[in-house]
């Protein structure tokens, strides 16, 4: 699909150096939007991503150094990074880390740690940004949930609560917004093919795959299809919703 109104939309995407949120940037970058994304430290990465990206047809590439549970660097750099280059009219949220363990296990920092970087992150990140989405135009927003944070699972508790809580902040949003006509939906992928799911042990990978109906892992460009459309104004009238890329897992 090509969306005409892509093209030079500035679009933040979080997390973007591999699996969804690399699909996802070299996605907008074919559709020749200008693409932003942030690096933690390693600059010539990178540089080098932010050279593939326009190699793809992105308009405009920009690299903002900050972690996102660095909060004040984020604010500070995400802030010059605007000022000097316009507002941001596209967001996804897609930073995020899985620690699986069973709950009797689970220490009262690893808690902290999942969900500063997968839920607080993602929602302080989008509240600073949201005085800007008032002055800009066709603001879409797009959260990256798991059906794990619908549905549960073993070991993974501290995630789905995380995710979960992405979906309640994603709803609570949109509704808030929805009159500014800024829009806020979350995307709620199942298992996909990435490294994660690489390092998993053949017997769970089996087990997985027997669970999902449509019988095979997704691919990260499935769920960057679904992440272009609900950025462009083709899902103009889309806001609050909660979409499924699984397979079938949830059915």
């Amino acid at each position: 699909m090509n969306y005409p109104d892509l093209e030079n939309k500035t679009v933040l995407v979080t997390g973007a150096s591999r699996g969804i949120g690399r699909a996802i940037a070299e996605a907008l970058a074919k559709q020749k939007a200008h693409v932003v994304f942030n690096y933690r430290g390693d600059e010539s990465k990178a540089n080098e991503l932010a050279e593939h990206l326009k190699s793809l047809g992105a308009s405009k590439v920009g690299a903002i150094q900050f972690d996102v549970t660095d909060f004040d660097m984020m604010k500070t750099n995400i802030d010059a990074y605007v000022k000097e280059n316009g507002p941001i009219s596209g967001l996804v949220n897609n930073a995020g880390i899985s620690k699986d363990q069973l709950v009797l296990r689970v220490k009262p920092e690893d808690i902290d740690s999942i969900l500063n970087v997968n839920l607080k992150a993602a929602m302080v990140l989008t509240n600073h940004l949201s005085r800007q989405f008032l002055k800009a135009k066709d603001v879409s927003v797009v959260n990256m949930s798991s059906v794990v944070g619908l549905m549960g699972n073993i070991s993974q508790s501290v995630y789905a609560a995380s995710k979960a809580g992405m979906i309640g902040f994603t709803k609570s949003f949109a509704k808030e917004l929805a009159s500014r006509k800024v829009r806020c939906n979350a995307v709620c992928p199942g298992f996909i093919a990435t490294e994660m799911t690489e390092n998993l042990e053949e017997k769970a990978k089996d087990h997985y795959l027997q669970a999902i109906p449509l019988g095979s892992y997704g691919e990260t460009e499935d769920v960057a299809a679904l992440t272009l459309f609900l950025l462009s104004n083709s899902s103009k009238y889309i806001t609050g919703e909660v979409i499924k890329v699984d397979g079938g897992l949830y059915i």
